[in-house]
């Protein structure tokens, strides 16, 4: 079997249909039919949790707020509301995607599986690789103990690798979740940002160029 996936359902027919299409595709579907608090700890058991809002016993926002209190676990959203102001709540909440009912469990499991390809962010305030450190609550950046100075953009740039490091994080997905897609989105215009924060941090492979995928953050050694 593969990742074990939470699916938190009260319908049974959509529940089970779910529960069926994630074991073919080689998951281990865990199926809960009512809403209930999911501790942080508990939580860790999974690669990843399907919630439903609209649930019987705990309110499914309500178990989404309560996850975040300690665990970044993926979590894809339900519901058959489709209003945008549902989507950002739970957005902001810290969902990772949210789907309105109806919905093909095929595309389903294809963004759970899509899901699960991308790092998983981490909470830790303070990152330092080899001469590099980044304090991401201060949004201070030090190498070799001496502060630089970032822009806005810069600073999101690193940060955002910064929760991942080691791991390659997509170009697309940082013109997508860093740059102003009215202003900057492209991915040439990432691609300059990324030289001029090479530049700004110095001699050292800080920032690594993935081919083909994107870049991630390494550990500073050799020469850039």
């Amino acid at each position: 079997m593969g990742e074990r996936i939470l699916l938190i359902e009260d319908d049974p027919q959509l529940g089970a249909q779910i529960a069926d299409f994630l074991g073919r595709a080689g998951f281990e579907p865990v199926w809960w039919k009512e809403g209930r608090a999911l501790h942080p700890g508990e939580a860790e058991a999974y690669g990843l949790i399907i919630l439903d809002l609209m649930l019987p016993g705990t309110y499914g926002m309500d178990i989404l707020r309560g996850l975040r209190e300690g665990s970044e676990v993926p979590v894809l959203v339900l519901s058959a509301r489709n209003d945008t102001s549902d989507k950002v709540r739970a957005l902001r909440l810290g969902a990772d995607d949210y789907m309105t009912k109806p919905f093909w469990p095929e595309e389903l499991v294809e963004r759970v599986r899509a899901r699960l390809r991308r790092p998983v962010m981490q909470r830790q305030e303070q990152v330092e690789l080899g001469a590099l450190r980044v304090d991401l609550q201060a949004r201070e950046v030090l190498v070799h103990g001496k502060p630089v100075e970032l822009t806005r953009v810069e600073f999101n740039l690193l940060a955002a690798l910064a929760r991942r490091p080691g791991a390659a994080v997509t170009r697309q997905w940082l013109v997508d979740n860093v740059l102003d897609p009215e202003r900057e989105g492209t991915e040439r215009t990432l691609d300059v940002h990324v030289s001029r924060l090479r530049r700004k941090l110095g001699p050292g492979k800080h920032i690594e160029t993935v081919w083909g995928i994107g870049y991630r953050l390494g550990g500073g050694g050799g020469d850039a």
